[in-house]
């Protein structure tokens, strides 16, 4: 069973038509172009898939499509979270794990439940889940940070294996980094962050700008994680306005938008989410082009 968490995992959006349909198609060709490029797993139904905004035969079917598309090649961890620890367990208990490696499982937002609620919400998950938990810390998303010594507790539990860290707190990571047990691994949810991170013993990040530049940015964390340091770093510094603006007006907009403009697939999105602004658009539409012009 994967149990490894090194290098790049994307963050996949999901397309949609004009109709606000599924775009199947594009779907599978962005899992192409991921893969193709070396990248090490793809998340499937994490928040930029809008996964909010999917009902459940939605959610199923693009499940499908990805393990289709991906064949087999490399591992794919589902989105499964919730407020609701007993609707979760229930929804772990009727999944379908074919081909599925991992659970990525975000704190429980809006309920604002207090440190023991946290260690006693991953436990109920990880003793259900027949597949490797990952945790995820997004406090500006969920509005509870989930602290380093709760993550510790968590991690001495043999099917948490990993936490995906988006507190944008260093500090904090470090402590995680410091002290965690052998086998247990942080992985970035900040794009922005993850150099810095990889260079304090983060072993990979689960990105949004690689579905837009997965080699690249997938060069840098392998060049990091392998001691090539100056590369890495010559890397983060291209890519790094361009990330910055892919969240300047909300996320998956950002990077829907440079999607659309690379050909990938439609910009559009589902409420509550729109477009980002013009100005925005222009900034991104230019990242981009600079970008590709230094392949």
């Amino acid at each position: 069973m994967q149990r490894s968490w090194h290098g790049t995992g994307v963050a996949l959006i999901t397309p949609f038509k004009k109709d606000f349909s599924i775009d199947f198609v594009a779907l599978g060709n962005m899992v192409e172009h991921i893969v193709s490029n070396g990248l090490e797993h793809l998340v499937a139904l994490g928040t930029t898939s809008e996964a909010a905004t999917l009902n459940e035969q939605e959610r199923e079917a693009v499940v499908r499509e990805i393990l289709r598309a991906n064949a087999g090649r490399v591992p794919v961890v589902l989105g499964m979270g919730g407020n609701n620890t007993h609707l979760l367990l229930q929804q772990i208990k009727h999944q379908d794990f074919t081909g599925i490696s991992a659970i990525l499982s975000v704190v429980p937002y809006y309920n604002k439940p207090q440190q023991a609620g946290l260690i006693a919400h991953f436990e109920a998950v990880a003793d259900a889940s027949p597949v490797p938990v990952i945790l995820y810390n997004v406090p500006s998303r969920t509005s509870t940070n989930m602290k380093a010594e709760t993550v510790l507790r968590l991690a001495a539990h043999k099917n948490i294996v990993a936490v995906k860290e988006a507190s944008g707190d260093l500090m904090q990571i470090m402590q995680i980094i410091k002290n965690k047990p052998a086998g247990f691994e942080v992985i970035s949810g900040d794009d922005a962050l993850t150099f810095p991170m990889l260079a304090v013993g983060a072993k990979g990040v689960i990105s949004v700008v690689a579905n837009a530049f997965p080699k690249e940015f997938g060069d840098l964390v392998r060049h990091q994680l392998t001691g090539q340091g100056a590369s890495a770093f010559d890397l983060h510094y291209r890519l790094l306005d361009f990330i910055n603006l892919l969240f300047a007006d909300g996320s998956p907009a950002g990077i829907k938008c440079a999607l659309h403009h690379m050909g990938l697939c439609g910009d559009t999105l589902r409420l509550p989410l729109v477009n980002v602004n013009h100005s925005i658009e222009a900034s991104i539409k230019a990242a981009v082009d600079q970008i590709t012009q230094l392949k």
